[in-house]
């Protein structure tokens, strides 16, 4: 606009030679528009610059194609993949997505769920484990990508950590190793994992496993410190599992500063098979959740809920695969 201030709907409108509600189909990208008005409005648009304001779209009535992500915690790059994911089942749809850590605010007392109830949000992803105090309506469609908690009325895409556990103990079974280690933490998906590779050690003969399981987060310095204890208790151990790449990382620097080399004197196995496993300078072995698949999961399964809400809830698990790097080799 010539006076500085940002155009609105209604400059869009006289522009295009158009009513406003008209514009307004054209934004939530209605098949009820013609191509000569669409061009015309979309045309207005480009040479006024107009960025229509999500808000005031919801407050008009009109849909806000807006969705609510909860992330555990930005720190963990498990859920790169799962964005990724996430972004290509909604873009088709035009479906643009906020998101939030659920950690970020809790000095303010703030649900990151409250603030996208006030962006009138079409529905929540939970991409971790869910909260009990969330307090997310009814009516909200809701799918949890990545935990394994289960809530109320809500579809749940994950990946099989069972199984993937259980991988990860047939690698290093494979390797001839047969006193194996565990650090993990108190999550859900940390006692799945847990569960799959101390079921599948047990299955050999001859093998055993020592676990050292820290309450609260999988953090870089609890693999640290789970890892570090683990040693004290067990020297004997020559290959460990940690509950995911981070914890991973931890257990690599632990190692380190006890003159321990890897993969000579102990192999290191992460889950996740996030963005720093893959580098050249790390090389991790770790189980691929396939986070990419998850989040595509979770985002067509919430599409669907929105279009239906009364469907029931169901459980998907998406299979892990095993990745093999420079972390882990033969006793």
């Amino acid at each position: 606009m010539g006076d500085g201030k940002p155009a609105t709907i209604y400059d869009v409108a006289a522009r295009a030679g158009v009513s406003k509600s008209l514009v307004s189909l054209v934004l939530q990208r209605s098949p009820r528009v013609s191509d000569q008005r669409r061009a015309a409005v979309l045309t207005a648009i480009q040479e006024l610059d107009y960025r229509p304001s999500t808000a005031a779209v919801s407050l008009a009535g009109t849909r806000s194609r807006t969705v609510g992500v909860v992330l555990d915690d930005f720190r963990n790059q498990w859920f790169v993949d799962l964005l990724t994911g996430l972004r290509e089942a909604l873009q088709d749809q035009g479906h643009r997505l906020v998101v939030a850590d659920r950690f970020l605010n809790t000095g303010l007392d703030a649900s990151p769920v409250e603030g996208f109830l006030s962006m009138r949000v079409e529905g929540i992803v939970i991409a971790g484990e869910p909260d009990t105090d969330l307090a997310i309506p009814a009516s909200m469609p809701v799918v949890i990508a990545g935990g394994r908690v289960s809530i109320p009325r809500a579809d749940t895409v994950a990946n099989d950590d069972r199984a993937g556990g259980g991988m990860a103990a047939e690698h290093l079974l494979a390797l001839s190793h047969t006193r194996l280690g565990f650090v993990g933490a108190s999550s859900a998906a940390s006692k799945e994992r847990r569960a799959g590779f101390e079921a599948t050690v047990a299955a050999s003969a001859g093998a055993s496993v020592a676990v050292v399981v820290l309450p609260g987060e999988p953090t870089e310095e609890a693999g640290s410190r789970a890892l570090g204890a683990l040693l004290d208790e067990h020297p004997d151990v020559t290959a460990v599992f940690a509950a995911n790449d981070v914890m991973a990382l931890g257990a690599l620097s632990e190692l380190a500063e006890r003159g321990l080399r890897v993969p000579e004197d102990v192999s290191v196995i992460g889950y996740d098979d996030t963005p720093v496993a893959a580098t050249r300078y790390v090389g991790l072995t770790s189980i691929d959740d396939r986070s990419v698949e998850i989040g595509r999961g979770a985002g067509e399964r919430l599409l669907a809920r929105i279009a239906d809400p009364g469907l029931a809830a169901t459980e998907s698990l998406v299979e892990p695969r095993l990745v093999a790097r420079r972390t882990t080799a033969p006793r």
